[in-house]
């Protein structure tokens, strides 16, 4: 890969992880066509929803949480003009571990959901050094 691709690929990890917070919603529609869709009280139906889709929810919920630290680290690793693989790297693995995360925690496969959470939780981390090193020297 050319190192001049690493702001364009940065905006699609950007874009990527922004879909990717819905994507666990397509299994909590599933759900609520399973337990019937209640347009007056939408969230009282959430007891009656199949387990999958209860943890599709709360995966979708987390993929809020995690997308705004990330978010600001392909921000700031822009900002800084970092344009090295190891960004490449980190913001790729970002959006992989977050879509296994995904899997994992509706299929209710607690090791994998915890270790996809640690790799995209690195991989963010990862962003903000190379930015903050960047930015040091």
């Amino acid at each position: 890969m050319m190192l001049s691709n690493i702001p364009w690929l940065l905006a699609a990890s950007l874009l990527m992880a922004t879909l990717l917070i819905y994507f666990p919603y397509i299994f909590v529609v599933v759900g609520r066509l399973q337990a019937g869709f209640d347009m007056a009280a939408p969230r009282a139906l959430f007891v009656k929803l199949p387990p999958f889709a209860q943890r599709a929810v709360w995966a979708h919920e987390n993929s809020f949480e995690t997308f705004m630290p990330f978010a600001a680290a392909v921000l700031l690793t822009l900002f800084a003009g970092v344009n090295d693989a190891t960004v490449a790297i980190a913001s790729l693995s970002f959006v992989v571990a977050r879509f296994l995360y995904s899997i994992c925690y509706i299929a209710n496969f607690p090791l994998g959901r915890s270790l996809m959470f640690g790799v995209g939780t690195a991989a963010t981390l990862t962003l903000f050094w190379q930015s903050l090193t960047t930015l040091a020297t």
